[in-house]
């Protein structure tokens, strides 16, 4: 993948460092709200259920479906961002990468991939899951 192509590297800050370090290690994190037992995403110290600091980093299965999808054209080439709804519950903004853009369906059960960003910071795509 030529460097104009490649995913936009992320700003690290506090809340997210954690995320990013695991990333890099092929993990995908989410936050959990101690008092709801939910996950949430965006990564974030305070709870979106609760409004308290009390959460926690879990490893996410990194399964979920296409909930929402655009064509777009990046860099002179097509480009498909997606919302994906997680096994977890939340959605996430991403990309697809590694398949037929035509071919993609909401709904679609896809898993997480770790795609390297032009300064080297891995961040997940997701690309449809293999028929078993």
């Amino acid at each position: 993948m030529t460097e104009s192509k490649l995913p936009t590297s992320p700003v690290v800050t506090e809340d997210t460092a954690y995320f990013w370090q695991a990333a890099n290690e092929g993990r995908l994190l989410l936050k959990h709200c101690l008092g709801s037992g939910q996950a949430f995403y965006p990564p974030r110290e305070i709870s979106p259920f609760t409004g308290l600091a009390k959460t926690e980093w879990r490893d996410a299965c990194g399964r979920g479906t296409v909930y929402s999808f655009s064509v777009t054209q990046r860099h002179g080439s097509e480009h498909c961002i997606a919302y994906v709804q997680l096994v977890e519950g939340p959605i996430v903004l991403s990309a697809l990468t590694d398949c037929d853009f035509d071919k993609v369906q909401i709904g679609q059960p896809v898993r997480v991939v770790f795609v390297a960003t032009a300064n080297g910071q891995l961040v997940p795509m997701f690309t449809p899951q293999k028929a078993k």
